[in-house]
């Protein structure tokens, strides 16, 4: 096989990025939300797609795989057994897309707008960036290399389609599946860089426990004249039971929660803290006018290496048109929350129902529903593969790639170690503004181009060690 020429690659990508990019819009324009019924041809269309793409690059081998829900897709090329391989983990599942009255443009009609941040333009759509851009930079690499008659090993992709509804098939697929997923290092593109300018490698990952919880009161609505004062409202029950979640230093205060909770050493502290955050630029890109949290942490660290609670969403009673006075029946709420390394989703979903039916005044019953979990992760910067994304993003970027932790969860990646014996090398691209899961996601078209870019080379390093 011939060796993998940077020039080359530049010049293949600057001749092939339009079709490059209208192959992702006919991908982007498929509905693929997977929470949502409705979509499931949506699904089915999306994986069909991805078959024949990767089939046409270049694979071995490409098909769906049904999981109990929505479908997989599955495909390899393998060159030599005793060369290194190499599995790629996307999915081609997307987020709703409400309140559809913020997006500046159909959230399914992809188009590339130009901004301050990104003057070279930005892919505006659902899915741009998580994952269907990302994960489609994988699939264009893989062609590339196979057109050029470079690729180094072999490659297996599992692309599936319930990232977004909390992968609740893919731990048992993964595991009866072991031997056709077997491989030396998974390749993920699924989390942010540290700056458009400033590469870097999430080098760990926050785990999640997830609830709906309701409480109960009165048989029916009652009317708010008559019964106010002398029953207890679910809603402001289930707003006191919430704001007791946390103490004045903003820590969770569900007992023993922190025991196993593993602590950062302040030399990692030290050299996540090195890179730069403005802080006036982060409230701006949010829309806050200050933050908070934990004390004694910054807000980098309360937002990946320490444990958070939020409340996802809170309704009952009448929030209709105009006033309807009446003491509701129930109020309900729906809450996350994201683990550290050494923290066990389902001890801390032990602990939790039984706090929070404890903070329930009399009167009311509570129902605690556990819905999704996710373990934290953590991979270490020592090894071959780690070396290989880092001197890859070096060399595209211009700057020394570092560490960095992530606040977000992946629930496949600790099922690749438990089942394949196997560490994830998380190679993500995406930028903290690009508005993943809200209106207006969106994706550099440079992320997009470099992307491709890195993950070539990340192959020739990786198979040089």
């Amino acid at each position: 096989m011939k060796e993998i020429a940077r020039k080359d690659l530049q010049n293949y990508i600057e001749n092939e990025k339009e079709r490059m990019l209208d192959e992702l819009f006919a991908l982007l324009r498929i509905p693929s939300i997977s929470a949502v019924s409705a979509h499931r041809d949506d699904m089915r269309r999306m994986a069909d797609a991805l078959v024949a793409k990767l089939l046409a690059s270049g694979a071995d081998r490409a098909c769906v795989m049904e999981t109990g829900g929505h479908p997989a897709v599955m495909a390899e090329k393998m060159l030599d057994p005793a060369l290194p391989t190499v599995l790629v983990y996307g999915h081609y599942d997307v987020q709703p897309v409400e309140p559809l009255e913020l997006w500046k443009n159909p959230p399914f009609d992809p188009i590339v707008r130009k901004t301050d941040l990104h003057p070279e333009g930005a892919i505006l759509a659902r899915g741009a960036n998580d994952d269907k851009g990302q994960m489609y930079m994988h699939v264009l690499a893989f062609e590339y290399m196979m057109r050029s008659g470079t690729l180094p090993c072999n490659v297996k992709f599992l692309i599936e389609g319930e990232e977004e509804a909390g992968s609740s098939h893919l731990d048992a697929f993964v595991r009866d599946h072991a031997r056709e997923l077997a491989c030396d290092v998974v390749l993920v593109s699924d989390t942010t860089m540290a700056g458009k300018d400033q590469p870097s490698v999430m080098t760990g990952l926050r785990g999640l426990s997830y609830f709906e919880v309701t409480v109960k009161g009165p048989s029916r609505d009652l009317h708010s004249g008559h019964f106010g004062g002398a029953v207890v409202n679910p809603c402001t029950a289930l707003c006191e039971m919430i704001a007791a979640l946390h103490d004045e230093a903003g820590r969770i205060a569900i007992p023993h929660f922190y025991d196993d909770v593993q602590e950062v050493s302040p030399q990692e502290r030290q050299q996540m803290n090195a890179l730069p955050l403005d802080m006036e630029r982060y409230k701006a890109n949010v829309g806050v006018s200050e933050v908070n949290g934990e004390e004694g942490y910054n807000t980098r660290e309360r937002a990946t290496i320490r444990p958070a609670l939020d409340i996802n969403g809170i309704w009952g009673g009448y929030t209709g048109e105009g006033a309807k006075t009446i003491l509701p029946a129930q109020a309900h709420a729906k809450i996350s929350i994201r683990l550290v390394p050494n923290q066990d989703p389902e001890k801390v979903n032990l602990a939790f129902v039984e706090h929070f039916k404890s903070l329930a005044p009399r009167g009311v019953e509570v129902e605690v529903v556990p819905t999704q979990g996710a373990y934290p992760y953590v991979t270490p910067v020592s090894g071959r593969a780690y070396q290989a994304a880092a001197e890859a993003l070096t060399e595209v970027y211009g700057r020394p790639t570092v560490p960095v932790r992530g606040g977000g969860s992946i629930g496949v990646v600790p099922m690749f170690e438990k089942y394949l014996g196997r560490k994830t090398i998380l190679m993500g691209f995406g930028l903290d503004t690009d508005a993943i899961h809200s209106p207006n996601e969106n994706y550099s078209l440079a992320q997009f181009y470099r992307g491709i870019e890195s993950i070539v080379l990340f192959y020739r390093n990786f198979c040089r060690k």
